[in-house]
């Protein structure tokens, strides 16, 4: 389904896996180019150290690529796509002693590679990669995103003529 950034933003913003763990998307950026969220540290996301849990840091990063990349590609022309997380890895650096957040910007190289590699063999897989900072603008978290974009228009050529039968 296609969006405006602003009507996605409050989407995800009160997306139930979001607004439960404390995270709070502030901005989609035009164009779906970017995004800003912050994950409040709440008694509902700490764990037995008081810091962030870990799963509520993963959680804010795990959809922010597919979702920014898809709406860029229906926005351009692409009419049915998916996009989903394929794997993902967190380097946790230091505990989330505060609230935490991250700002991701889509390159116009990067959003052009997609959508040239798209439109000529109908998937592309892209690893991309976050950073999460707390309020002192300290690591916390780095967080890599195997994103897979496929285009459900595109037809693959047959199989049996690759293989000349």
């Amino acid at each position: 389904m296609r969006y405006s950034p602003r009507a996605l933003t409050w989407l995800l913003r009160f997306y139930p896996p979001f607004l439960f763990q404390g995270i709070w998307v502030k901005k989609i950026s035009p164009g779906f180019k970017g995004a800003e969220v912050k994950i409040y540290k709440t008694p509902f996301n700490i764990n037995t150290n008081r810091t962030l849990f870990g799963g509520t840091i993963f959680a804010a990063a795990d959809p922010i690529f597919p979702i920014l990349i898809d709406q860029y590609l229906q926005k351009t022309g692409f009419k049915k796509t998916i996009a989903w997380l394929k794997s993902s890895k967190i380097d946790f650096k230091k505990p989330g002693k505060t609230s935490v957040g991250y700002s991701v910007q889509l390159s116009d190289a990067l959003l052009a590679e997609c959508t040239q590699t798209i439109r000529t063999k109908g998937k592309i897989i892209k690893n991309l990669s976050l950073e999460i900072k707390d309020k002192n603008n300290e690591l916390c978290a780095v967080v890599h995103c195997e994103t897979y974009i496929r285009d459900l228009n595109f037809t693959f050529p047959d199989r049996n003529q690759k293989l000349g039968q």
